[in-house]
């Protein structure tokens, strides 16, 4: 696997535009709709940014695949 910095939920917000709550980017990995956060400590999680990346690459897919129907 390769090398990928470990985002904060601030920088998922701020790098990457996301701004999902953290009630609601826990529900969604639940039922296995958004990346998995990792355990840095007993109250600090990320996300590897290489599933970020492949979670927004995926949205934009299905909004590009859907505009052509």
């Amino acid at each position: 696997m390769a090398a990928s910095r470990l985002l904060s939920p601030e920088q998922l917000r701020d790098m990457k535009g996301i701004t999902l709550g953290p009630d609601q980017r826990k529900a969604l990995e639940d039922q296995n709709r958004f990346p998995k956060r990792i355990a840095v400590s007993a109250r600090t999680h990320g996300y590897l940014e290489s599933e970020i990346d492949d979670y927004l690459a995926t949205r934009i897919a299905l909004r590009d695949s859907a505009l052509k129907t």
